[in-house]
């Protein structure tokens, strides 16, 4: 019965990936948001088409549709990413899809035939781009202010992580001959085609919503007519300015569960204040609002030229410098080194003048 099905649920799934795109497009998000998404529905579409035996013999395996297929995993990490870490794009957020196309036109056009090797590379590479993905789903998902977006999170996205990252373990270990049990779930076989079903009805229902929750940005708070919650909000939001206000902000692996307690409040009242009262969508984001500012007054602080970025990204509470310079370059759009020259200059042509 399943085997007899396969190809219409695979059309489900190709249906409901194209009206996903199609629908982005056509919509007001973000630039970054939307373009992120369509490529990411686009490319499985055209995965979802190619990845069957009926599929290859009555299209001939069109190269423009296999090469839709490769970087996939690349978009959807990229996606990931996007939408779920509010990072803006850069150029590099597409080098894992450029290398998945690289890897995947030189296994299917080497001279010698489909490359076994290559083949079983770039299975790799994606399942890893998959896993790596949901990695950052889970890392971020404490810090995220926006209720509906967490909670999509594990029930949806998560799910699509690790079904791409299985499809491409199966499709590694097919390539070097050792499939076995993993064959029944590659895209090509019919609970591949259940699972590929169930997952595009499923993201079409999360994203095509009206209010769609992946993209939301904060709502305003609803009038609030309880005297007592009012004057609730007021108090902790006092003490929470108070808190960053002096410096809280500073402390290094500061999270949203650590300042509710150091506020004496619940998580969710402090993650909906931050989200909604201040306009955040995640927490990371409104303690670096205070980091970066702090750091773009010592960067043009002449007295701290000599400074290091290192011990200056140290010093405001990052961990590393690689997150400081992320944020930064998020924030100013340029870099902490880039910003301080130009801010330096301005400084020294203002006292000359």
């Amino acid at each position: 019965m399943l085997t007899t099905t396969a190809p219409l649920l695979r059309g489900i799934a190709i249906g409901a990936f194209l009206v996903i795109a199609l629908s982005v497009a056509r919509s007001e998000l973000s630039r970054d948001a939307k373009l992120t998404t369509v490529l990411t529905f686009l490319s499985s579409a055209a995965w979802t088409l190619t990845g069957s035996e009926q599929s290859s013999i009555l299209l001939g395996r069109p190269q423009l549709l296999l090469w839709m297929t490769f970087p996939a995993a690349g978009f959807f990490w990229a996606f990931v990413s996007c939408v779920f870490q509010d990072r803006p794009l850069r150029g590099f957020a597409f080098a894992p899809a450029a290398l998945l196309l690289l890897l995947g036109i030189a296994a299917t056009w080497s001279p010698a035939g489909p490359d076994r090797l290559l083949r079983a590379a770039f299975n790799v590479a994606a399942a890893a781009l998959c896993l790596h993905a949901m990695v950052l789903i889970l890392r971020s998902w404490r810090g995220d202010l926006v209720d509906s977006r967490r909670s999509s999170r594990g029930l949806i996205l998560g799910i699509a992580a690790l079904f791409a990252a299985t499809q491409g373990a199966a499709g590694a270990l097919h390539g070097l001959g050792r499939g076995g049990a993993w064959a029944s779930v590659a895209l090509g076989e019919a609970f591949g085609a259940v699972a590929i079903a169930a997952l595009a009805l499923a993201m079409g229902w999360l994203l095509l919503q009206a209010r769609t929750p992946l993209f939301a940005t904060p709502a305003a708070l609803p009038k609030v007519t309880d005297a007592r919650l009012v004057a609730a909000e007021r108090v902790l939001l006092a003490k929470l300015e108070a808190f960053m206000d002096a410096g809280g902000w500073r402390r290094e692996g500061l999270n949203i569960a650590a300042l509710a307690h150091e506020l004496g409040t619940q998580e969710h009242r402090l993650r909906r204040l931050i989200n909604t009262r201040l306009r955040h969508r995640n927490f990371a984001d409104f303690v670096n609002g205070y980091r970066i500012a702090a750091a773009k007054a010592r960067l043009a602080d002449p007295a701290r030229a000599e400074a290091t970025i290192a011990s200056l990204a140290f010093d405001l509470g990052f961990g590393s410098l690689s997150p400081f310079n992320r944020a930064f370059r998020a924030a100013t759009g340029a870099t902490p080194t880039a910003w301080r020259r130009a801010a330096l200059e301005a400084q020294i042509a203002k006292d000359t003048d």
